[in-house]
């Protein structure tokens, strides 16, 4: 903001005209105004660019009919550090000094009776002459009440800290969704100013929601990404986003020079760290989505930071804004980045010369997460659900840094890693539904010429492609990949993974209408189950013999199977495993008629997968439930349900089963 802009009057304050229209965050400013209603030192705190000044000035406008003594605002973005706050407060309210005492003393002696509001705006340019003046105000200045802006908080008694949030994004994908967003409205009103006739429509909806998005629902960057449709499609920005700080370099000639760029206000923020924050968040960059505590201290800590030293470090970066603490995950809080500040800080690591060994160490990290939800899943005694839970939360959470991990070692041929990573990851990746990127990758991995694999690695991650492979509807490349699987794993004494080679072989053999052949199969697969004592797998294998017999018209067969599939499930205390025997059931009754037995054992199953992704198994309960709800006359149910059961099978990359809901 500048102070040379029009004033509302002489008399009630100097704050500034809006330069255009205020888009957005009309619930953000309705709670602030209520909020200085009863508190009376408020800090709008938030990174560079996320809209603190803009948001403060309309929040004084609306609150300055009920201040006599007006609203002031008090700018600081150019301050000088060893600068004092009084003498420029002083000189916005026409204060004078006089020769016998201090300023201070004469400004708190005038404002000791005023009714006004303070707005003082970029305190982090004097943060510890900000935080003592507004302490001395608050205490010798009953009538007034103060507005901050700072990328860092006052820390001072009676200070109510809110943090501004980026604007909100579309909460889904068509036209009819983006304008409810706030990110997309200010797109779009931004891009009309430099383009006369730019319109919203169904044909880039998605693409400015997209965009959007991928600024992190940053003002200033959205702002200067809209400014350059007058020389680009949105297409040609969002594809440029990749170098986003040279991209978004043309801002406001009038702005401070810390906010005519994108590079410029994230690049001043850093500057101002101490050298352990500069670490920290440079290293943190290595995380894609988030991280835990323990991560941070696990893969960061070392050469210039004690892991002791982290929990504070991070909390200084959580109350600089460039860390936000925003969700618990499985009783640990998750931190995270806004993009623009990950990229920025993951430039700072390369130029360290740093990033190779911080990747090294956050793959091996993945590694030591995934090992353990492994063991917590095949350890004898069983852990109980509730012990399982979290950890599969967890890994919901980590899922881009997962496959940042196997991203990494495949870049460097570290091919045996990557794919010990995901083998580990396989129960998660087959029951989740996570079927892409998983495909891509073990395809890549297991096909390089550079890859020398141990049989028991080549085995494992063979047997996850055909199941993956089978999980999209493609049954060629499950039959291919499991008989060489098999194959290995006869030849080199792997029960566990021949056992899953079998089970799908048996499937391929099933979907081929080959009944013998599946049955050999099936049998052979349980006998080598059987030598490692893998209950998971042996509910499985007894869940495919269920649906070979219902293939085969044998329906009380099928429900005998389902039924020694179900108590090992439950024996197991497993919300993955009971749903796959409930799902078997479900159809079995089906296939008898009873829509309400089946209809039942379908909400069961739904019920258990309610606190877990396990896409695959929700998708055949939406679906059956939609047949059955058409079958029954019920149109509007059968919509509803098979309509969620077609959009979770396009975010998840099933081919086969979007076309078969489509088809119903």
């Amino acid at each position: 903001m500048t102070q040379d802009t029009a004033h509302i009057s002489l008399t009630g304050g100097n704050l500034p005209l809006e330069p255009n229209d205020f888009v957005g965050r009309q619930v953000d400013a309705e709670e602030l105004v209520e909020l200085l209603g009863v508190a009376r030192l408020v800090t709008l705190c938030g990174a560079g660019g996320i809209g603190k000044s803009r948001l403060a000035i309309n929040v004084a406008g609306r609150l300055a009919p009920g201040f006599p003594g007006g609203v002031w605002l008090v700018e600081l973005a150019e301050a000088a550090g060893d600068e004092l706050i009084a003498p420029r407060v002083a000189a916005v309210l026409g204060i004078k000094a006089e020769p016998s005492r201090s300023l201070s003393e004469t400004l708190f002696d005038a404002l000791a009776d005023r009714q006004l509001l303070l707005v003082i705006d970029n305190c982090e340019s004097l943060i510890d002459e900000c935080a003592r003046f507004c302490r001395a105000l608050l205490t010798i200045c009953p009538e007034v009440r103060v507005l901050t802006t700072s990328r860092e908080p006052l820390r001072v008694a009676g200070e109510t800290v809110w943090r501004v949030p980026p604007l909100t994004l579309p909460e889904a994908d068509g036209h009819e969704y983006a304008m409810d967003s706030e990110a997309v409205q200010l797109f779009v009103r931004r891009a009309r100013a430099a383009v006369r006739g730019f319109t919203l429509d169904a044909s880039n909806a998605d693409e400015i929601a997209s965009l959007c998005e991928a600024l992190d629902g940053m003002p200033l960057a959205i702002e200067l990404a809209a400014a350059l449709c007058r020389v680009l499609t949105v297409e040609q920005i969002h594809a440029r986003l990749r170098d986003r700080f040279r991209l978004l370099s043309e801002g406001d000639r009038t702005a401070p020079a810390r906010h005519q760029t994108l590079r410029a206000t994230v690049d001043w923020s850093y500057q101002q760290l101490k050298e352990p924050e500069r670490i920290l968040l440079r290293r943190l960059a290595v995380f894609t989505g988030g991280w835990t505590l323990e991560m941070a201290e696990q893969v960061c800590a070392g050469d210039g930071l004690w892991a002791e030293d982290v929990l504070s470090v991070l909390c200084g970066l959580v109350d600089k804004s460039l860390v936000l603490a925003d969700a618990e995950v499985a009783g640990e809080t998750r931190y995270r980045m806004l993009e623009t500040i990950r990229q920025y800080a993951a430039e700072q690591l390369d130029a360290a010369g740093e990033e190779h060994g911080l990747r090294r160490r956050h793959r091996d990290h993945m590694l030591l997460i995934a090992g353990r939800v492994h063991q917590l899943i095949v350890r004898f005694p069983r852990p109980t659900w509730t012990e399982i839970c979290p950890m599969l939360v967890l890994l919901d959470e980590l899922q881009s840094n997962l496959w940042a991990a196997v991203r990494w070692s495949a870049e460097v041929e570290e091919q045996e890693n990557a794919l010990q990573l995901l083998v580990l990851l396989r129960w998660p990746t087959i029951a989740g539904g996570r079927f892409t990127p998983a495909d891509e990758w073990l395809e890549r991995l297991l096909t390089a010429k550079s890859a020398v694999l141990p049989p028991h690695v080549r085995g494992d991650a063979l047997v996850l492609r055909g199941q993956v492979a089978f999980g999209q509807g493609d049954p060629a490349k499950a039959y291919e990949a499991c008989s060489e699987a098999a194959d290995l794993c006869r030849a080199t004494a792997q029960y566990g993974p021949l056992s899953g080679a079998l089970a799908i072989l048996a499937w391929v053999a099933i979907y081929q209408r080959r009944p013998d052949k599946a049955r050999r199969l099936l049998d052979e697969a349980l006998e080598a189950v059987r030598k490692v004592d893998d209950p998971w797998h042996e509910m499985v294998i007894r869940s495919m013999e269920g649906t070979f017999a219902l293939s085969e018209g044998r329906a009380k067969e099928s429900q005998r199977s389902f039924e020694a599939a179900l108590a090992i499930a439950r024996g197991l205390d497993n919300h993955w495993a009971t749903p796959v025997a409930l799902i078997g059931l479900a159809q079995v009754a089906w296939t008898r008629g009873d829509l309400l037995e089946a209809r039942t054992h379908y909400e069961q199953a739904l019920d258990q997968l309610k606190d877990i992704t396990a896409h695959w198994q929700t998708i055949t309960c939406l679906s059956g439930l939609g047949r059955i709800a058409l079958a029954q006359g019920d149109l509007t149910t059968a919509r509803a349900r098979l309509t969620e059961s077609l959009r979770l099978c396009r975010r998840t990359g099933q081919r086969l089963g979007v076309a078969r809901r489509i088809e119903t």
